[in-house]
């Protein structure tokens, strides 16, 4: 009898690692979802890891995952930008398929404005900025040109002239450029109004010598003192 119950337990000893091996490749579980944010909107590019298997698989532009468990095991959800999250599958589960949607938190810190300036202290930065820097040579002759522009407009339209007149002189000066442009130069000897007005400034003096009418100078009468000397 002994030998007989030896007999069985040896016959049937190999069959059990075969059993065991069969059961555990019938629960594995294809775990499949998609990944959201907490707008509803599909987050690619998530780490999907498996922890008992040592998997992971990459969820697409649609969100869209899969990776491959088993009952019992965590599986964790990584992406840049987002908080941890893990799910867990129960060791009870049955099915092959197991469908999860995956809702991920933010985890953006706001900061502040930063400035970077290419300056290690303030002191450095005043130092820089008080420093005396050359001219650039264009600099100095477009000071000097608008410096004889100046002096040129000056001397046509007279010094110390008032503002009303020099806007005055700037308009006509407009006015005539655009009324003679694409244009030859205008003649005012063909013009009879100009021979008109020079007509009559000449009857009002206008080629008249101003030094005549100029007054005579006041003579001086020195006056004797009293000892008859001048």
């Amino acid at each position: 009898m002994n030998k007989f119950l030896y007999t069985a337990i040896i016959l049937f000893l190999p069959l059990i690692p075969l059993k065991s091996q069969t059961n555990e490749y019938e629960r594995f579980v294809q775990l499949s979802g998609i990944i959201t944010d907490r707008t509803h909107r599909p987050v690619q590019g998530v780490a999907v890891i498996s922890k008992k298997l040592h998997r992971a698989a990459i969820s697409e532009n649609t969100g869209i995952y899969s990776i491959t468990s088993t009952p019992g095991d965590t599986v964790y959800f990584r992406a840049i930008g987002f908080k941890r999250y893990h799910t867990v599958i129960p060791e009870n589960y049955q099915a092959k398929h197991c469908m999860a949607d995956i809702m991920l938190e933010t985890d953006t810190i706001m900061i502040s404005e930063v400035k970077i300036l290419p300056w290690k202290t303030y002191s450095e930065f005043i130092a820089e900025m008080t420093k005396e820097k050359p001219v650039d040579p264009k600099i100095v002759y477009m000071n000097e040109n608008l410096a004889s522009i100046y002096v040129a407009i000056t001397n046509d339209i007279g010094v110390g002239i008032t503002p009303e007149a020099g806007f005055k002189y700037a308009t006509e000066q407009n006015f005539v450029a655009m009324t003679n442009r694409n244009m030859m130069p205008y003649n005012n000897l063909f013009n009879p109004m100009a021979w008109v007005k020079f007509i009559d400034g000449v009857k009002h003096g206008l080629l008249r010598n101003k030094t005549y009418n100029k007054p005579e100078p006041a003579k001086v009468v020195k006056k004797k003192n009293r000892s008859g000397r001048k």
